[in-house]
């Protein structure tokens, strides 16, 4: 069969082959030029940071307005805009830019539980008990009020990571709670669309395990936002399909290469990868996993069946029968 490049002039950008392992996909016939090759691999380098950086110094501007919140819901828009635009031009998988026939389904579950459950929990938890009680006047307090505000950030972003990575990690490990989680795994690829595909028990949980934690030792609201903000915008990056090279950045933050490994059907390649931003506990608890010498399966999911319909898959986890493990069988 006759290529395509042969009937339509490609631009210089066209994304070069991918292989699955060991398998060379659709696209392995569309080979880009070498000056080409040599831009996309540039950027590759650059993406991931350059776009993460962005996002936090515009989301950093906006705090010092009388708007954070309309200045951040507009930097977020933005940037998961911009993600996207990135997907069809440096695409990681070639076979995830087809459609799964579940963008509505991922748009419901983001806005029920990231816009109802996230927006309820996190703000009446912070915003409303610091109305009450100023966490950092308790006399339960330990936080470091006097760093400079960068360096509470990135403690407060460890202290919930805690949280984030036991709440996650037990999602795995205990069978009740691994059929909520299993909403968000039933993905058979990863794009920003589906950063927000958790039913909302799995937030809450999530919520539950982390929040908390620093309202106890006592952090400023200020912390809470931008570990907010910080989540939101790696969420997105580790869901994205685009091609990036993360290189040490691997060891510290939770990347899209590190959470391809994690959406594995394979058991000790998915059990793998707590961390939501943070790698830290994971290398602390021995569940850190990376393989640099081959690509992360493109053949992604669960092996059970999973409602293709939103509300069917709200109420899967309370009529499916408890398993007692994922099943590592292909």
């Amino acid at each position: 069969m006759k290529t395509l490049s042969k009937y339509l002039r490609l631009p210089v950008w066209w994304p070069k082959s991918v292989r699955t392992e060991g398998e060379v996909s659709k696209s392995s016939e569309m080979q880009p030029t070498h000056s080409a090759a040599g831009w996309r691999r540039a950027v590759s380098y650059v993406i991931w940071p350059g776009l993460l950086a962005t996002a936090l110094t515009l989301t950093g501007l906006g705090m010092q307005t009388d708007y954070p919140v309309l200045v951040f819901n507009a930097v977020y828009v933005a940037f998961a805009l911009t993600v996207g635009l990135f997907e069809r031009l440096l695409p990681h998988e070639q076979t995830w830019l087809e459609n799964d026939h579940q963008t509505l389904a991922n748009l419901s579950h983001t806005l029920l539980n990231k816009g109802l459950v996230q927006v309820a929990v996190v703000v009446s938890a912070a915003v409303g008990a610091a109305a009450v009680v100023d966490p950092s006047e308790a006399s339960y307090a330990i936080w470091p009020e006097s760093w400079p505000l960068w360096a509470q950030a990135v403690l407060g972003l460890a202290v919930a990571e805690f949280g984030l990575y036991w709440a996650h990690r037990l999602a795995h490990e205990i069978p009740f709670l691994w059929r909520f989680h299993a909403v968000h795994h039933s993905v058979t690829r990863l794009w920003f669309i589906n950063t927000g595909r958790f039913h909302f028990v799995d937030t809450f949980w999530s919520i539950l395990l982390s929040q908390p934690l620093l309202y106890v030792l006592g952090a400023p609201l200020d912390v809470f936002l931008w570990v907010s903000a910080t989540t939101a915008f790696i969420g997105i990056l580790t869901h994205c399909n685009i091609e990036t090279r993360t290189g040490y950045l691997d060891l510290v933050f939770n990347t899209p290469q590190l959470h391809r490994w994690h959406h594995s059907m394979k058991l000790e390649e998915g059990n793998r990868n707590y961390g939501e931003n943070l790698m830290l506990w994971d290398q602390l608890f021995g569940t850190y996993y990376d393989d640099p010498s081959r690509r992360p399966p493109a053949r992604i999911g669960i092996h059970e069946p999973m409602p293709a319909r939103f509300r069917d898959q709200l109420v899967y986890p309370f009529r499916s029968p408890p398993a007692e493990e994922r099943s590592a069988t292909e």
